[in-house]
């Protein structure tokens, strides 16, 4: 896809391998390019650089954020790979005085505890803006600043999880919901890291993420929306479904999703351009 400017002084992951590998957390920023599909909002004034692929959304729901961290003799290897990605991008990128962007999924909620000890340790000025519902409640749980866009419209960081992350940094997000919010957050922030455990890494996109790639849609044009997507590029699309609520998932912005499960690898950077181009899509 068309790397959107925002993201035009760092862009990388930090990627946790599996527990007790060495090298321990590996930070990936400085790269050239990472990927995400859907729409994002590019601010007037910054430059466009790069380009990438990836489809969804941002954003991505791995467990639950409002449970508390497991001690580290029961916490599982995935537990702890997420411990040390969300801790890393803390250690390596939070500083002084920022404005914080704040992703959704429980890999987040590592990240979300550090930042709060190091605000308490090193009595940081901080303020966060959240991409969700979810992402809000764990600011506040933690005792951090809660803010917004009309007060900060600028960001200087954001973090943000993910369902997959290829060899080109290509990204599938949207796992959990909270897509349109976490692209306009992550839009307008100067630096965005992604943090993921081993689980996440792949060759191509696909290889471990099988759920499909979630795209946002108004409810009234969920059914042409589906048509045009797997007419131009294949696959099957499902409108996801909830759980314990009858009907379909709605989103924090009143919307459906829908999971497109391609059959090949693409060239993301065309799909990108042709999904974003679709009446009524938010990712």
């Amino acid at each position: 896809m068309q790397r959107p400017g925002p993201f035009s002084t760092l862009y990388g992951r930090v990627l946790a391998p599996l527990p007790g590998r060495a090298g321990g957390a590996a930070s990936g920023g400085g790269g050239n390019s990472w990927g995400v599909l859907g729409s994002h909002v590019q601010p007037p004034g910054r430059a466009q650089s790069g380009t990438r692929a990836g489809l969804g959304s941002t954003g991505t729901y791995d467990g639950d954020a409002n449970s508390a961290c497991p001690a580290p003799s029961t916490m599982s290897k995935a537990e702890e790979a997420k411990k040390l990605a969300g801790r890393a991008a803390v250690e390596n990128h939070v500083r002084n005085n920022q404005v914080l962007g704040i992703g959704s999924g429980s890999t987040i909620v590592h990240a979300v505890q550090r930042i709060a000890e190091r605000v308490k340790q090193e009595n940081l000025n901080l303020v966060c803006i959240p991409t969700s519902f979810q992402a809000r409640q764990l600011i506040l749980q933690y005792g951090l600043t809660l803010s917004d866009l009309d007060r900060h419209p600028e960001i200087d960081l954001a973090i943000d999880g993910a369902d997959e992350v290829d060899a080109d940094l290509n990204l599938i997000k949207g796992g959990g919901g909270c897509l349109t919010q976490e692209k306009i957050v992550a839009g307008y922030a100067s630096r965005f890291i992604v943090i993921a455990d081993f689980r996440k890494d792949s060759k191509n996109l696909g290889d471990q993420w099988h759920k499909g790639i979630p795209i946002e849609v108004i409810p009234m044009a969920y059914v042409p929306v589906s048509r045009a997507v797997t007419q131009k590029f294949g696959g099957v699309i499902e409108l996801r479904m909830a759980v314990n609520k009858a009907g379909p998932v709605v989103t924090d912005n009143g919307n459906f999703i829908l999971d497109w499960k391609f059959d090949r690898v693409h060239k993301w950077s065309e799909v990108n351009t042709a999904i974003k181009m679709i009446p009524v899509i938010f990712s």
